[in-house]
């Protein structure tokens, strides 16, 4: 979707866990220490964020708006909570949720993945249709688009954030 959308990019987080082998600082997170990152909290300097698994990640809003100041999309590829957040801070976000096709086929794409047990499998596909509900009654999200065909899917959004560009620099 990202190479489909003239000038869109995606959003690079800021987060407390450690640099990796192989990431750049800027590129692929804005990496902080548990002191700075609450920092910006304190200062409202995030449009949203999350504690994962013992580490924050967050969306820094000066990131965002130097980017859209240079006239760039930029994509944001968060969690429920997180576009509520950032839909509160900017009603005019526009959001996009993709769901599975139903439920039976996320639980065969979770299989399908080979990587767990069952028990895992079973969680996180309570966990998603939680989420699923949790983002339809969120009102965070103008769109939701079901990825039965993901070619057709990835054409939805394009035609969808294309189509608010257009309508947002013609208002």
């Amino acid at each position: 979707m990202i190479e489909r959308v003239e000038d869109a990019e995606l959003s690079v987080s800021a987060t407390t866990r450690p640099i990796r082998v192989r990431e750049v600082e800027g590129v692929d997170y804005f990496f902080k220490t548990p002191g700075e990152f609450e920092g910006m909290v304190g200062a409202d300097e995030l449009l949203e964020w999350a504690e994962v698994f013992g580490h924050r990640y967050g969306t820094p809003s000066a990131w965002v708006d130097e980017r859209m100041a240079a006239g760039r999309v930029v994509v944001l590829e968060i969690d429920v909570q997180g576009a509520a957040q950032v839909k509160q801070k900017r009603p005019d976000a526009f959001g996009i949720f993709i769901l599975p096709p139903s439920e039976a086929s996320l639980l065969e794409r979770l299989r399908g993945r080979a990587r767990e047990g069952e028990d895992v499998i079973q969680r996180r596909f309570a966990e998603a249709k939680r989420e699923i509900a949790d983002a339809r009654a969120s009102g965070a999200y103008d769109l939701f688009i079901v990825n039965d065909d993901l070619e057709r899917a990835i054409g939805k959004a394009v035609g969808a954030i294309e189509d608010r560009l257009a309508s947002v620099r013609t208002a």
